[in-house]
């Protein structure tokens, strides 16, 4: 029979998996870009909360940032620390 053997299988579904793992950096980008641009409208409309809205950009960026480095963790341990190959 031809077929494809357990590690070559194994192999192709860690690569495709991740592979999607890093379509997980595409949310962070766009929310990080519309959340800056929120906060310069904001910081134009009353300058003087410059430092509360950087304070609140910069914390809100770091949690979004979190969802990108798990996606990015999964998508290299999907390719290098699989244990049957």
């Amino acid at each position: 029979m031809n077929g494809i053997d357990s590690t070559t299988l194994i192999k192709a579904a860690s690569a495709i998996g991740a592979g999607l793992a890093m379509i997980a950096g595409i949310g962070p980008g766009i929310g990080e870009g519309y959340a800056a641009g929120k906060a310069v409208e904001a910081v134009a409309r009353q300058p003087e909360s410059q430092g509360t809205v950087t304070k609140t950009l910069l914390i809100g960026c770091a949690l979004a940032e979190t969802t990108g480095i798990y996606g990015l963790f999964i998508g290299l341990a999907l390719l290098f620390f699989n244990p049957l190959l």
